[in-house]
């Protein structure tokens, strides 16, 4: 059983209120893949531009 089956297993058994709690420490952790100083929404548009622009990086850090 995978991790994410395990989570989802364990979710199922839980009443409610205490998926509100769940539901806080996961954004928690979204948030700390952030860099505090910089708003989510400007860090979304660097990682969708490096994204798109992948084999551009891939090209200038092998030359």
């Amino acid at each position: 059983m995978t991790t994410k089956e395990q989570i989802i297993q364990a979710l199922d058994q839980l009443p409610e209120p205490k998926l509100t709690d769940v539901l806080t420490f996961i954004h928690s952790l979204e948030a700390t893949d952030t860099p505090p100083a910089v708003r989510p929404e400007v860090w979304q548009a660097y990682l969708d531009s490096e994204r798109e622009r992948e084999e551009v990086y891939r090209r200038l850090a092998n030359s």
